[in-house]
């Protein structure tokens, strides 16, 4: 019976220590995509008057969902990364030279992060 609760224990301790592992990674990744939202995105997107692609966002959806890309909820990383790569209307597309795949999906997972409530 020791050896299986030992077992246990170190099993358990193992999982608490990959899942606050994995948590700091996640909020390291988050960081990184706010720091590209930042240098790429908040220039058009950020919340606030004079913002080009708030501006256009907040006209198309009408109050049914905000302009500012920050405060939206239902992002996904694939829709995120299909505009940054395709661009739409008078949105360009960025490069890879320009945003990295890696980069690209790190502002993802930062999108389509679940917003605190």
């Amino acid at each position: 019976m020791k050896i299986v609760t030992t077992t246990m224990s170190t099993a358990i301790a193992a999982g608490v220590v990959l899942t606050v592992g994995a948590l700091a990674a996640d909020q390291t990744r988050i960081q990184q995509g706010h720091e590209v939202f930042n240098k790429w995105c908040a220039p058009c997107h950020s919340a606030g008057p004079g913002n080009p692609g708030t501006t256009a966002l907040e006209t198309l959806y009408q109050g049914g969902k905000p302009g500012a890309l920050e405060q939206r909820n239902d992002l996904t990383p694939e829709t995120v990364e299909y505009f940054v790569r395709n661009g739409v209307s008078i949105m360009p597309f960025f490069r890879k030279t320009e945003i990295s795949d890696v980069e690209l999906e790190a502002l993802a997972e930062y999108l389509a992060r679940p917003l605190p409530k």
